[in-house]
């Protein structure tokens, strides 16, 4: 969310005056429902029940559900279960997805990676000294600090 005052579906705001009201329910319905498992308010410091709109939209369904299929709670608690898992499954199966195409750019990277080695390794074993990996030079001499007196006296011998 970027903007403060924007409310996510998630975030707990109603009171159950409010939720049964826009649920199309009694008060004393979702009292029920939660005491048997089907909606969950969350709690505050207080103890007052506070619903989301995800909260009102599952009791819509279950209304529907119940009212409409003939479907019993105990069936309805086992439909919403099954699509609360659906949709987990949904989830690691979007993150898997996601990880495998990582994983095969990476397998890809590595194969160029190897089939480049393996051409170094065929050019090392011809006797072109410029295909080696790292060329060295043989008569190369580097000093990276030398003490003023030792390049007094090398100064002096030349």
């Amino acid at each position: 969310m970027s903007n403060p005052y924007e409310l996510s579906d998630d975030m707990p705001v109603y009171v159950i005056s409010v939720a049964a009201n826009l649920s199309g329910m009694h008060p004393q319905t979702l009292r029920g429902y939660e005491k048997v498992g089907l909606v969950t308010p969350r709690r505050t410091a207080g103890g007052g029940r506070r619903y989301s709109m995800r909260d009102i939209l599952a009791l819509r369904e279950i209304q529907r559900l119940s009212q409409d299929e003939g479907i019993n709670l105990s069936g309805i608690k086992r439909i919403l279960d099954l699509a609360r898992e659906l949709e987990q499954a949904r989830l690691t199966i979007a993150e898997m997805h996601a990880e495998m195409a990582q994983l095969r750019t990476e397998l890809e990277s590595t194969r160029a990676v190897a089939a480049r080695l393996a051409e170094l390794r065929r050019a090392a074993r011809t006797p072109d000294p410029r295909a080696s990996l790292v060329p060295v030079r043989t008569s190369t001499r580097v000093t990276f600090w030398q003490h003023a007196s030792a390049k007094r006296e090398q100064d002096t011998s030349e």
